[in-house]
C-alpha cells in the first residue's frame, strides 16, 4: 500500500491573489484563552464550595468576553463582492454541491496497492487493487477560521480539507493553510466498479454486481471456504482533484452523476479577477 494523498499544504506553496493564506494561519496559530480560563474557574470553584458559587459568578463575564475575544483574533473576515460570469459561475457551483451534500456516502482514498499475485488475487475477492478510504463530510460551512458573506462548498477529511471560494480553493492540513489558483487545479470525475465490504451500501448508490471474498481463478466462489460472504460490486463516482504542484485528492462518491456534475462546473469555471475585500 502506497500513500496517495500528495503532497500537504506546508508544501505547497500560495498561488492566489492577496494576503488571505498569510492571515489564515496567522489566526490559526493564536491560542485560545476562554477554554483553558474556563475549565480552571471551574475546577478552582469545585474544591472551594460553597464560596466556589462567587468564583463561578465572578468568572462568568470574564470567560465569555474571552470566548468572544478568541473568536475575533482567529477569525478572518473576507468580503467578496463578485459579478456577472464569477458569480452565476459561483451560484452553480454552490447549487451543485448539493449533490455531495446529499449523497449517503463520500470517501477520501488515503492509501492504495496493486494485487500482484494469484493468491493476492483469490483471498481479496478478485479485485486488482486494493486501497485504504476515510470518510468524507461535504459541507457549505467553509473553514472555522474565515467569516465570508458566500457560501463556501467544503470536503472535510480527518485532518485535511477543501474549501471552494469564488476566485480560489483553499487546503488545510493540520492547522496549515495555502491555496490554489483555479487556473492550476484539475478534477478528473470518471465511474469505478468498487468491491464493498459486506453490510456497508450506500443506499444511494448503484449495484452491478457480486463476488465473494475468496475466489477461485475463474472468479466464482472457492468452494474450500465455508465462511465465504458475498460482497456487492458497486458503481461509484470519482473525482480526482490535482495540481502539478503535487496535490492530490481522491474523492470516491456513492452516487455516479454527483463526482460528474462537480467536475463539469469545476471545469467551466471563467477567468477571475479576484476578491474585494
Amino acid at each position: 500500500m502506497k500513500d496517495v494523498t500528495g503532497v500537504t499544504a506546508m508544501s505547497l506553496a500560495p498561488t492566489g491573489r492577496g494576503d488571505v493564506v498569510d492571515q489564515l494561519n496567522a489566526a490559526a496559530a493564536r491560542r485560545g484563552w476562554g477554554l483553558p480560563v474556563t475549565i480552571i474557574a471551574g475546577v478552582l470553584g469545585l474544591f472551594t464550595l460553597p464560596y466556589g458559587l462567587l468564583i463561578w459568578m465572578l468568572a462568568a463575564p470574564l470567560c465569555w468576553w474571552l470566548f468572544l475575544r478568541d473568536k475575533a483574533r482567529r477569525t478572518v473576515v473576507l468580503f467578496y463582492d463578485v459579478n456577472d460570469a464569477p458569480a452565476a459561475w459561483f451560484d452553480a457551483m454552490v447549487t451543485n454541491w448539493g449533490w455531495l451534500v446529499g449523497a449517503k456516502q463520500l470517501w477520501r482514498e488515503v492509501q492504495s496497492g496493486r494485487v500482484h499475485t494469484t493468491y493476492q488475487h483469490k483471498t481479496n475477492a478478485g479485485a486488482s487493487n486494493l486501497v485504504s478510504r476515510v470518510p468524507v463530510a461535504a459541507s457549505l460551512a467553509g473553514p472555522g477560521h474565515l467569516a465570508t458573506n458566500v457560501a463556501v462548498p467544503s470536503l472535510v477529511a480527518g485532518g485535511s480539507s477543501l474549501y471552494f471560494l469564488p476566485d480560489r480553493v483553499l487546503l488545510l492540513d493540520n492547522k496549515h493553510y495555502t491555496d490554489i489558483s483555479y487556473r492550476h487545479l484539475h478534477a478528473n470525475a470518471y465511474r469505478q466498479r468498487f468491491i464493498e465490504s459486506s453490510g456497508r451500501v450506500p443506499k444511494d448508490a448503484q449495484r452491478v454486481g457480486q463476488t465473494w471474498q475468496y475466489v477461485n481463478v475463474k472468479g466464482g466462489p472457492d468452494r474450500r471456504f465455508a465462511n465465504n460472504p458475498v460482497l456487492p460490486v458497486m458503481l461509484y463516482g470519482n473525482v480526482d482533484f490535482s495540481t502539478v504542484q503535487g496535490l492530490d485528492w481522491r474523492l470516491q462518491v456513492s452516487r455516479t452523476d454527483g463526482a460528474i456534475s462537480i467536475s463539469e462546473t469545476l471545469a467551466a469555471v471563467p477567468a477571475i479577477e479576484g476578491p474585494s475585500f
